[in-house]
This record gives structure tokens, sequence and C-alpha cells, in this order.
């Protein structure tokens, strides 16, 4: 099995070289740039299985850069960056990444976070002998595929990271119930996960501005509970 790939994207060559040395003695294959604009060319050249993203670089800043990546790709993306305030955590959750880490920060934290988020990224190998389960629903003109992380509307693909994907899909398959944030955290993210709760907050919204509305579901937020979402008759 090849070794997943990683790209760091830091204007800081310390930092990139600590991280190359880290993730290299994991087992992963790593390439290495130092701005914003040559990030977004790397991923529309290569497949890459995961991008750590510093948030102040030349050229482009990083969440120009994640907007952009976003045009086109799904990759997970980690923010590794010093930018540390609560609005700068919210504004790269709400245009994509999909996990946020603050320097200083602890390599082995770090590896841990990519790990958990790469399993969370690829569907589980069914086990041997099994029969696949199809793990896919279809609910009006929503269909939510975890077999292939795509989901479409009218037929119409929507352009979904994987974290939206699986939140969503929980929610669809246990409708008509109320799930307060830690709860969807552990869930979803799984139940070592450090984030902040508004991260939940964030990926609703950006679900419920993606699927539009309809007249046989609606995602609900239920007033300082957390969400549901709800099947018609």
């Amino acid at each position: 099995m090849s070794a997943q790939k990683i790209l760091i994207v830091d204007d800081d060559v310390n930092i990139c070289q600590l991280l190359n040395l880290y993730l290299v003695k994991e087992g992963f294959a790593t390439s290495i740039c130092h701005d914003g604009k040559e990030a977004v060319a790397l991923v529309k050249e290569k497949e890459f299985d995961i991008v750590l993203l510093d948030y102040m670089m030349p050229e482009m800043e990083g969440p120009d850069a994640l907007a952009e990546i976003r045009k086109f790709s799904n990759v997970p993306v980690i923010f590794v960056t010093a930018k540390g305030e609560s609005i700068d955590k919210i504004k790269a959750l709400d245009i994509g990444a999909d996990d946020y880490v603050t320097k200083p920060f602890e390599p082995q934290e770090l590896i841990s976070r990519i790990k958990a988020l790469l399993r969370r990224s690829q569907p589980a190998p069914a086990p041997a002998g099994a029969t696949p389960a199809v793990a896919e629903i279809t609910l009006g003109a929503l269909n939510i595929s975890l077999a292939t992380y795509i989901v479409t509307v009218d037929e119409r693909k929507l352009d979904m990271p994987p974290k939206e994907i699986e939140l969503l899909y929980f929610l669809v398959t246990n409708p008509n119930r109320v799930y307060s944030r830690e709860q969807l955290l552990a869930q979803v993210w799984g139940p070592n996960y450090k984030g902040d709760t508004r991260t939940v907050d964030v990926h609703v919204k950006r679900i419920r501005e993606k699927i539009g509305i309809s007249e046989k579901w609606s995602l609900e937020t239920v007033w300082r509970v957390g969400y549901k979402f709800e099947i018609f008759p």
C-alpha cells in the first residue's frame, strides 16, 4: 500500500522542516510549498490525502487559498497557524477547513488529528468475505452516498467536504431526533476530538446553504439544545 500524501504549506521553513520530520517518521509521503498560490497549483496538479495550511502567507493567504481549492477539490484541510482567535477559526471552518490547530502545537497531537481526519474521510473497508453495506440514502431529490462521498440534489452534485457529508448522513439516517453539539462532535468527529462546538454550527450552516429547502424535510435548529433533521409525513 502506497504512503498517504500530505501537502505542507507554510512560509516558515523551520515549521515545514519540523512537520516534515514527524510526518515522514510516521510513514507519510510529504510535499512542501511556502505560499498559498503555489499550494492551489499543487492541489490542482497532484492528488493529496490531506493539506496542512498556514493562515498568513505571501502571494495568497491561507483562507484565500482554501477558497480556491474548494472550487475544485474536497481534499481534507487542517489549518496550522498562530492565529488563534475564534473569529479566525470560524472563518476557516466557514470556507471549508476540516480542522484547526493553533501554534505552538504538540506534534504528536497534530499527528493524531491528521490520522483521525484521514480515517473519517475514507470509507471503512468491509470485513473479508462480507457483503458491503450500501451506505446511501435517498430522500426526495436529495441523495447521500458514503460509498462515494457524493451528495446530489436533483442529480446535481454538491461541492461538500467529507465532514459535511458525514454530518448530513448521520442526521438524515437518524431523523426527528435532537442531537446536542457535543453529541454530534462525538458521533461524527469522534470522541477524542478537541475542537470547539461551534464547528458543528459552521458545518450545519454550510450544509443548509448547499442542500436548500424541501417540502419533505428540514434541518432544524433546536434553541439551546442542538439540531435535528426532520422528515415530514
